[in-house]
């Protein structure tokens, strides 16, 4: 079979469920399913349940034709397993923190030391710490010896070295922590039993993918001069540069070859969620006129503390006053959450001695607002376009070039 007769699979876990996406040779969507957590993040057998329901469901005639698989996940969501690849108990969502630290410091970035020391003290050091994505990929590789590098960030590693911080090498527990890979290496094949379970070819092969949002700016296909600006649970906006960046709250991944710099903010459609409902969401936006400015001044933060584009662990939430009219309530909430993004894309700017992007594609279920996206507009005061596909598509694109390089 060759590449142009062959289709791949991206697979994305996300703070609510796992979504799949099926592209072909040509970057075209052949197929896209869905499927929430059956409970939430936070257990691991749920995500394994969602990629296996939605895997069983894909057409025949699709599985039969894929050659390759690339898996995304939340970065900083944090699992122990033992050696089999069994978990030891609930994993640890990338929103929570735990005041454990080494006594050498470590970059504010690196969040999931807290996560690792919480697991290693609850089960002991004889364990594997695997992130959402690595974990998946060894349950279709049937061996959970690997890390991709973007996943693995929170946990340490420096892509500027390809190694772990000294503090790291020297503990007790460094055998818990996984070989790392490059974005886009090969794995290896599917396990002859996972691709029995699944019905997948034998020959498929797993490719090491990346965090949810860079799969999300991989769908946008930018250019340099582009920003990307993913409106999901959290805001998360992301930039190619020359070069990496240095700066608290700053992220920078490898991905083609290429610099990927940006950061997350605690805030975002996780906020909305809390006081409207899907349905409310969509009417009220709809009452909202986005050439106005609602006179109100909040912080949407989902809870204290705030990591970008200001680092404040004592940051409080701003969600007071609220007025009688729910839609404009909700356009205050969204010229916060617009603020947020304002300031970060400065910020990035401002570290780079760079203009901001000349536009900002967006990506995420906010992307589909079109008042909030005109609200943005204001307050950035750059052209914004929105982009429609997912962050499995993004990874199942990561796969593809990945392929094209290794056939």
């Amino acid at each position: 079979m060759t590449i142009k007769s062959s289709l791949v699979l991206g697979i994305d876990l996300g703070t609510s469920g796992v979504r799949i996406a099926v592209v072909n040779q040509n970057n075209k969507l052949i197929h896209l399913a869905s499927c929430e957590y059956f409970e939430d993040l936070r257990l691991c057998k749920d995500w394994q349940q969602c990629c296996k329901n939605l895997i069983e469901k894909i057409p025949v005639e699709i599985k039969d034709n894929l050659i390759a698989c690339a898996v995304d996940g939340t970065s900083g969501t944090l699992m122990g397993c033992n050696y089999s690849g069994e978990p030891l108990g609930e994993a640890l969502p990338y929103f929570v923190q735990f005041n454990e630290k080494l006594k050498n410091t470590f970059d504010p970035q690196h969040t999931s030391i807290g996560r690792a020391l919480h697991l290693i003290k609850k089960h002991g050091k004889e364990i594997l710490l695997r992130h959402q994505a690595d974990w998946i990929n060894g349950w279709l590789l049937d061996n959970w010896t690997w890390g991709e590098e973007g996943n693995n960030l929170r946990l340490g590693w420096n892509q500027l070295d390809n190694s772990w911080p000294k503090q790291l090498k020297d503990i007790s527990w460094f055998n818990a922590l996984p070989k790392i890979v490059s974005s886009g290496s090969v794995l290896g094949k599917i396990s002859p039993t996972r691709a029995k379970e699944l019905c997948l070819p034998k020959k498929l092969k797993i490719i090491a993918g990346t965090t949810d949002s860079n799969a999300a700016v991989l769908a946008t296909e930018a250019s340099y001069e582009e920003g990307i600006s993913v409106l999901g649970s959290t805001i998360v906006i992301k930039r190619f540069t020359q070069k990496p960046l240095e700066g608290v709250g700053i992220s920078n991944h490898r991905l083609y070859g290429k610099w990927l710099t940006g950061g997350a903010s605690n805030a975002g459609c996780t906020v909305l969620k809390r006081f409207f409902s899907d349905k409310d969401l969509a009417e009220l936006s709809r009452q909202i006129d986005p050439e106005t400015n609602s006179g109100l001044e909040l912080l949407p933060l989902p809870f204290k503390g705030e990591r970008f584009p200001v680092n404040d662990s004592n940051l409080n939430p701003i969600l007071e006053p609220r007025p009688v009219s729910d839609s404009l309530y909700l356009q205050a909430l969204l010229e916060g959450l617009s603020r947020i993004e304002a300031m970060g894309w400065q910020k990035l700017a401002n570290l780079e001695f760079r203009d901001p992007p000349e536009k900002i594609i967006t990506i995420g279920g906010g992307a589909r607002n079109p008042q909030w996206r005109r609200i943005r507009e204001r307050i950035i005061g750059i052209p914004i376009k929105t982009c429609s596909r997912t962050p499995a598509e993004g990874v199942a694109l990561l796969a593809l070039k990945a392929m094209r390089r290794n056939p």
